[in-house]
């Protein structure tokens, strides 16, 4: 398949993604409770200020504000029968951003999970998240999005549906799991266990990875468990800006832009393609992780020791492949 995306993604050695968005949307003036995708309607140059914060800080690529945009996620706001103008909408602002700039930019559309437990364990049948992501999918690229980007997806179940999805609209796709519950997806998928998943589709992703998580030392060990398996396929490293911690009345993140910088050349070493950060991250990180990626050399891919001496300890013992989940934590399902 030929696209803006993957044909930048062959000319590159990597590519910097951009960060978070509800940080930076939180500090623009968004409250907590209010749908960050209803900004599409009423705060269009705030949404163009957070593309463009982005690309200036260096990004080649940025994620539409549309990750909590399906069916589902909206009908929380009485806003399900908005999918499509929403959508539409926040790719249309991207496509302005990405076409003013003096360099190729793609525009991905952000597609999260529907925030439905799927059967058997739950109600959400496989056509119904087909249809979801489906509808919201068709509005992005109608807006103009070069890629659909499906990202913090948990359950096996919920990928496959999305990807369904994405054959059906014969469209570009990469998708990413959420690492997050001591190694494990919250719904126990380990790293090798997605190569496989990712792998046996018969829609596959051009790239596949994890964002979000818990701390930026945490994803780079799961990078090393992709690696591990010899896949060919790019893979995605979108890690938190360090670990969350309550303050005040707000999340704040602890990764500094120095610690970012760290994070991203080491995200390289351990086999990462396509680099950027989640949660917590804002531009002047992205400028120090973009400085790193042009100026470091590619090195060895780091021990795990390496890894925590720059970056702080791992929150659990292992990657989770080799055993149960254990100690995990609960998370928000909203990049922040």
């Amino acid at each position: 398949m030929t696209n803006a995306f993957s044909e930048l993604l062959a000319s590159r050695d990597w590519l910097l993604t951009d960060g978070a968005t509800g940080t930076n949307l939180f500090a623009m003036g968004l409250e907590a409770g209010e749908s960050p995708e209803t900004w599409n309607l009423t705060e269009r140059a705030k949404i163009a200020a957070l593309y463009q914060g982005s690309v200036d800080a260096g990004s080649d690529l940025f994620l539409t504000n549309s990750f909590g945009g399906n069916a589902a996620r909206l009908k929380l706001h009485d806003l399900q029968d908005r999918v499509g103008e929403i959508n539409r909408i926040a790719a249309e602002i991207g496509r302005e951003v990405a076409d003013a700039s003096n360099r190729k930019i793609i525009v991905a559309g952000s597609v999260g999970p529907t925030g439905e437990i799927m059967e058997p364990v739950g109600a959400l049948s496989h056509a119904e998240a087909v249809e979801m992501f489906e509808e919201q999918g068709r509005a992005l690229l109608d807006g103009g999005a070069d890629v659909l980007w499906l990202e913090t997806i948990s359950a096996p179940e919920e990928y496959k549906a999305a990807a369904e999805a994405f054959a059906n609209l014969d469209a570009p796709w990469v998708g990413t799991m959420s690492f997050d519950t001591a190694g494990r997806t919250m719904m126990g998928v380990t790293s090798p266990a997605m190569v496989a998943l990712v792998e046996s589709l018969p829609n596959a992703p051009l790239a596949f990875g994890a964002n979000c998580g818990t701390g930026a030392a945490d994803i780079l060990r799961t990078v090393l468990g992709f690696a591990a398996t010899g896949t060919t396929r790019p893979i995605i490293s979108k890690g938190n800006a360090g670990i969350p911690k309550y303050m005040d009345g707000h999340i704040h993140y602890n990764g500094t832009p120095e610690l970012m910088a760290d994070y991203a050349e080491m995200a390289r070493n351990c086999g990462a393609k396509i680099i950027g950060g989640c949660c917590g991250t804002q531009p002047e990180h992205l400028r120090h992780m973009r400085d790193a990626l042009e100026t470091r050399p590619r090195a060895e891919a780091p021990s795990l020791e390496a890894i925590v001496a720059a970056l702080g300890a791992f929150t659990s013992a292992d990657d989770g492949s080799t055993g149960p989940t254990e100690g995990g934590r609960e998370r928000s399902r909203r990049r922040r």
